[in-house]
């Protein structure tokens, strides 16, 4: 059986969004979403999507964004996820848009159609993300720093809805793959296909019952509530470079808790970069507001991602040889069981 027919088996009355003009052009006639004498000229992929399936919907007025959540994950479709994880992302940009400095950094919610589980978001414009400083020699600009220290900044004091959902299923799907998934002995991923070598590298970190046990309980806090609204996801592939400036997408794993976990992510992809150390004092430096730090939670976080995306499922495009890499999962577990960086 086909995805499509998984999902319209299992959600009979929904609208399943493919590239198709005709059908999108019907689906937003029926949402009187379109306006008068306004027609679909084409549609086009706007990025590399890991989660949902995404659509850039160009007319003869304007350009907007569809996004449709599916039960599955786009780019792995053998991973389960949590469809509802597309109300999170729309509840998490309408909570941003009184705050004129964040919705500044990101898109408006034009529409929510919960029924066909699809979020209609305004078009930020051609851009690319910011994978491209994985490559050797590609620095992140300080100027571009300064805007993601910026943006967590004045998220993480943003007032939190008092509806917004705990997003506790994303969590869950989340958390297996940071602090279980990565560490088991025999998860029948073989690190071999992703780099020669990396296998039994890979036993050094699962089998120290000490450095697991420290990831253990940082999947506790993990998975624990909160005290402020976090992006949850906040890595290279969720900023987006456009010609007004750099952006933030993708909240669909947002929730309220630790802020740590924000930043941690924030220095672990530099680090997996390749970009300066003096960034992450530059982020302890910049990063002000009332809220305080636990750095030794923050190296622990830190180190947990760097981690879980040089031995687990969730692959990046690092251009690490073995031993550099090895070299700096060695340093990600010494943060992790010293608690300081």
């Amino acid at each position: 059986m086909s995805l499509k027919d998984q999902f319209l088996e299992k959600f009979p009355d929904a609208f399943f969004l493919e590239r198709n003009v005709d059908q999108v052009n019907r689906y937003l006639q029926q949402q009187e979403f379109l306006h008068k004498n306004e027609n679909i000229r084409s549609l086009e992929k706007p990025g590399e999507g890991n989660m949902n399936f995404v659509l850039r919907v160009i007319t003869n007025q304007r350009s907007f964004i569809l996004k449709q959540a599916r039960p599955w994950v786009e780019k792995f479709p053998q991973i389960g996820a949590p469809i509802e994880r597309v109300s999170v992302e729309a509840k998490f940009f309408q909570s941003l848009e009184d705050n004129t400095g964040l919705h500044n950094y990101s898109p408006k919610c034009l529409r929510f159609d919960d029924h066909n589980f699809i979020l209609i978001t305004e078009d930020l414009g051609k851009g690319a993300d910011y994978n491209s400083i994985y490559k050797q020699d590609q620095l992140l600009g300080e100027t571009d720093l300064a805007s993601l220290i910026d943006y967590l900044s004045m998220l993480h004091e943003t007032k939190i809805p008092t509806d917004f959902p705990d997003n506790l299923a994303m969590r869950k799907l989340n958390h297996e793959h940071i602090f279980n998934f990565p560490f088991l002995k025999e998860n029948g991923f073989n690190l071999d296909e992703v780099q020669e070598g990396l296998q039994s590298v890979s036993i050094l970190y699962k089998s120290n019952d000490k450095l697991k046990q420290e990831i253990e309980k940082c999947g506790v806090i993990y998975l624990s509530k909160g005290k402020h609204l976090i992006h949850g996801d906040f890595y290279p592939g969720s900023w987006l470079s456009v010609s007004d400036g750099i952006k933030v997408i993708d909240p669909e794993f947002g929730f309220v808790g630790p802020v740590e976990f924000d930043l941690a992510v924030l220095i672990a992809h530099l680090m997996m970069a390749e970009q300066p150390v003096h960034y992450i004092d530059k982020i302890l430096q910049e990063y002000q507001q009332i809220i305080e730090l636990d750095k030794g939670l923050l190296a622990q976080f830190s180190g947990i991602e760097i981690l879980r995306r040089s031995i687990g499922i969730a692959q990046l495009p690092l251009a690490l040889d073995l031993k550099t890499k090895k070299e700096l999962m060695d340093r990600a577990a010494e943060w992790i069981l010293q608690r300081k960086f």
